[in-house]
């Protein structure tokens, strides 16, 4: 019996747990609960009082409200861009394509200097929006529009996968069934799209939550109007005021936290409500 076991190219599973271990404790679990215990030093009391304070408050505000709205935008964008990409054949579809991965390869300082100088007042599209009456840069807009560049390529490239392994005939047979398209896109297509698009939501969130380098420069940075927490955290740390810069980590971090767990149960529900359809 022996002899008929087949062994597994990868390596077993007592050296995989145990690099897999070290490696979420060096990259993950150590400077979280490096984190978690300099708050509990500073005490919750004070933690608190720190996260209390209205320019904080307003901070974290901002940051959650801001990258909400674009991780929403591009769960839509992201997922109408993904169907594009790999439904259809059109001249310059692999240039958009190499396009979508620019924000991964680009560094974010350089793409908010990009953003500054395009929208700004007297940018190429900021002077557009300007005869309308629309200031764009220095405003909560413009970090909108960051938290968008930034996000997107973690929806399409979520979804574009799943959406090319739907078999055109699955849509085929639901028109065959005299199902309207909407009915089509709503009942059948959508329905196998939730999960990837729901990573893809939660992969965008997470990223425009601790967005940094492209914010800063396009913001304007204006205390209880454009500045973000992670600015503010940065801020902390160059006043030398670490307790409060890490009181204002643990806050987002457990606003993030609650978050994606809310995202994951939602995942869970669309998963098993799919298997039951």
């Amino acid at each position: 019996m022996r002899g008929l076991v087949q062994k597994s190219p990868m390596p077993g599973f007592a050296l995989g747990m145990g690099i897999t271990l070290t490696m979420l404790s060096l990259v993950v679990i150590l400077p979280v609960g490096a984190l978690l215990f300099k708050g509990i030093s500073f005490g919750p009391a004070q933690v608190w009082g720190v996260v209390t304070q209205p320019r904080v408050l307003a901070a974290l505000f901002l940051s959650f409200k801001i990258a909400v709205y674009a991780a929403l935008f591009n769960l839509v964008f992201g997922t109408l861009l993904a169907w594009v990409l790999a439904r259809y054949e059109f001249p310059g579809r692999r240039l958009i394509d190499a396009v979508v991965d620019l924000p991964f390869a680009l560094p974010t300082a350089v793409a908010g200097i990009a953003l500054t100088a395009l929208y700004a007042p007297n940018g190429i599209f900021g002077s557009i929006a300007k005869d309308f009456g629309i200031k764009i840069a220095y405003t909560q807009w413009g970090i909108l529009i960051a938290l968008v560049f930034v996000g997107l390529p973690f929806v399409t490239r979520t979804v574009q996968p799943v959406i090319a392994e739907i078999e055109r005939e699955v849509e085929e047979a639901s028109a065959t069934l005299g199902a309207s398209r909407a009915y089509t896109l709503r009942r059948v297509i959508l329905p196998m799209l939730m999960p990837a698009a729901l990573t893809g939501f939660a992969l965008s969130l997470a990223r425009a939550v601790g967005e940094y380098g492209s914010v800063i420069f396009i913001a304007g940075n204006l205390p209880m109007k454009t500045e973000i927490a992670p600015l503010l955290i940065v801020i902390r740390l160059e006043e030398f005021d670490y307790n409060g810069a890490a009181a204002i980590g643990i806050a987002m971090l457990a606003i993030s936290f609650a978050m994606l767990l809310i995202i994951n149960l939602i995942q869970i529900w669309s998963r098993r409500r799919i298997g039951y359809v």
